[in-house]
């Protein structure tokens, strides 16, 4: 008895579990859901508040939770005309949220049964939208989108194709908005933009020629500086060589007159002169030393003779060039 009574009291706890799990669903603070009826929900099915909530078991009633944080959708590269005629490659990125759960089990639950499902078939109509809304790149042209970061107008871009997934007055529309489906965009973002492969060899080819003509002309100028230079330098040269010349001119001028006024005065003594003549042949002879035995009857050297210097010490006078003028200036002593 008390074994059968165990089983039945088993029994009733697992059918109570299993009533009870069919019978509740948690929802969390960033999560809200909608409780169908027989696949059918309205304004009163949806639950926001986070916390345990309770509903007829299945197939009466059901629950889908979607988590109504942001999501982050990536688009693919795609090619865009700008205002100016040109082809460029744009990826932008989109973060979006459920705003409205009822709406979008409305415009999703046929999807699937599992929420993922929904959320998928959200990200295709999501990505549809987006590639629409960025053909507001047409209305700037590459310059404006190519410009440094503080004349950009990137910015305002991201700012139209956030305003036409939106809805807002004043944005292009095409009929449709985030807000149909349920969503809410939260930010738009432009990755990436790059110019497609043919255009970019255009672009280079022309930075190409641009930067030879920088360079033609960089060389031109260069050119006419090392020519102005080169004049300024000859021009001081020939200022300096002029100068030159004329100060060489006045030294040896100045030189001759000198020269003259000694030569007049060695014309009148002209013992001056070969006592001059017998020092420097002095000075040569003795800067090589080299010891020489040389007679002072030689020419040059009867001024190191006795007779000379004392006949220059008593007479003051200077001592002649040879001996025989040494003797007669002896004798007239």
């Amino acid at each position: 008895m008390s074994r059968r009574f165990i089983t039945i009291a088993v029994t009733l706890v697992v059918a109570l579990t299993f009533i009870l799990f069919m019978s509740t669903f948690t929802v969390r603070f960033s999560e809200s859901a909608v409780v169908t009826t027989f696949s059918r929900a309205d304004a009163d099915s949806v639950v926001s508040d986070a916390g345990l909530g309770f509903k007829w078991p299945y197939p009466i009633q059901s629950v889908k939770v979607y988590d109504t944080r942001g999501r982050l959708l990536r688009t693919q590269s795609e090619t865009q005309q700008t205002a100016d005629d040109r082809q460029i490659v744009v990826e932008a990125f989109l973060t979006w949220r459920v705003a409205n759960p009822l709406l979008f089990y409305q415009r999703f639950g046929g999807a699937g049964s599992e929420e993922r499902e929904h959320y998928r078939a959200a990200e295709n109509t999501i990505t549809s939208l987006l590639r629409s809304a960025m053909s507001e790149v047409g209305r700037f042209r590459m310059s404006e989108l190519f410009a440094p970061a503080g004349d950009s107008r990137l910015p305002e871009l991201e700012d139209r194709v956030l305003a036409r997934l939106a809805g807002d007055a004043g944005a292009a529309g095409d009929g449709f908005r985030l807000a149909d489906y349920g969503v809410e965009a939260l930010t738009v973002g432009i990755n990436q933009i790059v110019l497609p492969e043919e255009t970019t060899a255009r672009v280079f080819e022309r930075m190409k020629a641009s930067r030879e003509r920088l360079a033609a002309e960089a060389a031109s100028a260069g050119r006419s500086d090392a020519d102005t230079i080169r004049f300024r330098a000859e021009a001081a040269a020939e200022r300096i060589r002029s100068f030159a010349t004329r100060r060489a001119e006045q030294i040896r001028v100045q030189g001759d007159t000198e020269a003259a006024r000694w030569q007049a005065r060695l014309a009148e003594a002209p013992e001056l002169a070969v006592f001059d003549a017998q020092l420097q042949f002095l000075r040569d002879l003795y800067a090589k030393r080299t010891t020489i035995i040389i007679p002072t009857t030689q020419p040059g050297m009867s001024i190191l003779s006795p007779a000379a210097l004392e006949a220059a010490a008593q007479s003051g006078r200077i001592p002649p060039f040879d001996r025989a003028e040494s003797a007669a200036g002896e004798e007239g002593s």
